[in-house]
């Protein structure tokens, strides 16, 4: 199975605390060695990393580990594969574009070969994986039901939610979506969460000797939720999510 990382902040924030830990799952303490890829948005715009080569060997990562990009909202995913070659084109995140926002989607699990009979309306794979097949197929239902970006978050959420119980019918969905404010996460066999905000304290990485101070490094209004497919660090008490279960975060605080 791959494994995601996403956050959400109220202030530009980089993740390379976290980032670091979950590089080293990319072929270091975990399996998943078959690419990686990381996506910060900067308003509407968006910067993007991908690398087919595992996480932990990546030159590229290393330099995101190192260089502190700041951002509201970040997707990343490090990739083993089950369905789809290793390369450029099949690794995650995935973008689309809709209502002049840049949509992008990670996904952790298999779906039945089903998923490949659910016609799509707009939006066609690059690759050839599951996951970016049903974010081309979960793109394309949300831009049929709303041509026009909904004045009211509650029915998107809705709708999201209801299309994601879809395919968790397919096997196993776990997901982080994004247009660049909202962060939604769906889970149905793994997901865990943590909101840091004042009074902030120390944090410790379990993959790899690495401790931050968060006091040192933010303000008291300061709010990060960091999303892990498992919880990246060992001296914090993360929530799960419930199968079945979506929760979408907006300037680092659930809604």
């Amino acid at each position: 199975m791959c494994e995601l990382l996403g956050m959400s902040a109220n202030v530009p924030t980089d993740i390379c605390f976290s980032f670091s830990g979950l590089m080293q799952r990319g072929g270091g303490t975990g399996p998943h060695r078959d690419g990686w890829g990381i996506a910060f948005y900067e308003g509407k715009g968006l910067r993007c990393f991908h690398d087919p080569a595992p996480s932990v060997d990546s030159e590229i990562a290393g330099l995101i580990k190192e260089h502190p990009i700041k951002s509201h909202v970040v997707i990343s995913h490090i990739r083993q594969a089950n369905v789809g070659e290793v390369n450029l084109a099949n690794t995650h995140p995935f973008t689309r574009e809709l209502w002049g926002y840049t949509w992008t989607f990670a996904h952790n699990g298999q779906l039945d070969k089903k998923l490949f009979d659910m016609p799509l309306s707009f939006y066609q794979p690059v690759g050839t994986t599951d996951s970016e097949y049903a974010f081309c197929w979960l793109l394309g239902e949300i831009r049929q039901r709303f041509p026009q970006r909904p004045d009211d978050t509650g029915e998107l959420k809705k709708f999201v939610q209801e299309r994601c119980d879809q395919l968790r019918e397919l096997g196993v969905y776990n997901m982080l979506l994004t247009e660049s404010r909202f962060l939604f996460a769906y889970c149905t066999t793994k997901l865990t969460w943590i909101t840091r905000r004042a009074p902030f304290g120390e944090a410790s990485l379990t993959d790899c000797e690495l401790t931050v101070d968060f006091y040192k490094e933010t303000t008291p209004n300061d709010i990060v939720t960091v999303i892990a497919t498992e919880p990246l660090t060992d001296n914090e008490e993360w929530n799960r999510l419930e199968a079945g279960e979506m929760v979408t975060f907006v300037d680092g605080l659930p809604i």
